[in-house]
């Protein structure tokens, strides 16, 4: 592949706000057409975790929830956030159990995604988790969630409908559904 140069350069960089999930800077900018600019850059301090659940005829289990920034309800793949200095497997392996009750045997990585690369720096880790048992769910108290168990082939259909709009669960609905030869 060929080698790119930053066009950009950073003049000065000042934290605007800052949470324990995120810091949000405003930087001052030469632009790549060599104008002065301000970029605002969203910075997360944890990974964003998600984990497609496959049992063995094919079925998923979406999450269904309220979201709060969008005000409205959204159909999405279990998903949650990772503290840096925890794997992500163990990360995935914590969410799928809170938020589905389920425990899987094998967790492959299903992809890596940059959900919005225009304004933030978050990393996506999606895993694909097979070798089902259902246990007792455990949503934290934010998490007033529906579970559905639905076919793989369902769930694609949801994303060409727009009925799944979340990046995650697009991307990793779209991946699966194509490496396991439904789509």
């Amino acid at each position: 592949m060929t080698q790119h140069t930053n066009p950009w350069k950073t003049l000065s960089i000042k934290k605007v706000f800052e949470s324990p999930w995120i810091e949000l800077e405003v930087h001052d900018v030469i632009n790549p057409a060599g104008n002065k600019g301000m970029y605002n850059i969203v910075k997360f301090k944890h990974l964003a975790i998600g984990i497609l659940p496959i049992d063995d005829k094919g079925f998923t289990y979406l999450v269904g929830q309220w979201r709060y920034p969008l005000n409205q309800y959204s159909w999405e793949i279990p998903e949650g956030g990772g503290k840096l200095n925890i794997s992500p497997l163990e990360s995935a392996q914590r969410e799928l159990l809170e938020e589905t009750g389920l425990v899987a045997q094998h967790y492959e990585e299903l992809l890596r995604l940059h959900t919005s690369n225009s304004v933030t720096n978050e990393l996506a880790i999606v895993f694909l988790a097979t070798g089902l048992e259902q246990k007792q769910a455990m949503p934290e108290e934010t998490e007033d969630i529906t579970v559905k168990k639905i076919h793989l082939k369902d769930a694609l259909q949801m994303v060409m409908n727009n009925e799944i709009t979340d990046s995650i669960s697009v991307a990793s609905i779209l991946k699966a559904a194509i490496k396991l030869g439904y789509a």
